[in-house]
């Protein structure tokens, strides 16, 4: 089989399970590939995951085929469900949007070690105070 040639690699913010035509179209319209099985084979793979924004790298080749791979989802909507919220603060380091436990990020950051680029555990946690402090949240013993 001939090799084919990588034409794009595309990373899309989409929330899990509800990938549409209309809300990927115009990221990926442009590149040829099919929109409808795209957004079947997504939902398909991340219907478990609904209320997280996941993360989904697209491989685009030159004969319009695509590979999709699924990551964890973001370290922003991991916060936000685990401390309860919403959304996080409109002006970080202004306002506060609430608070978080070192409990809660060391969760968020055993399930998000695998995208991280660190293997130890405490540096996760480190990276997901960062996120939680950025998001304008108090982070608490």
């Amino acid at each position: 089989m001939a090799k084919k040639t990588v034409v794009r690699v595309v990373t899309l913010h989409i929330s899990a399970g509800e990938a549409g035509p209309a809300t990927v179209g115009k990221d990926l319209g442009p590149l040829g590939i099919n929109l409808m099985e795209f957004c079947k084979r997504y939902n398909a793979l991340t219907a478990h995951r609904r209320g997280f924004t996941v993360p989904a790298v697209i491989t685009v080749y030159e004969d319009r085929s695509f590979d999709l791979a699924i990551k964890q989802p973001t370290t922003a909507s991991l916060i936000r469900k685990v401390a309860g919220l919403d959304k996080g603060a409109a002006r970080p380091g202004r306002e506060g949007a609430g608070v978080v436990t070192t409990a809660q990020l060391k969760e968020v950051a055993t399930i998000k070690l695998p995208d991280l680029n660190t293997t130890d555990l405490d540096k996760a946690v480190r990276i997901v105070a960062g996120t939680a402090r950025s998001m304008g949240l108090t982070v608490v013993d």
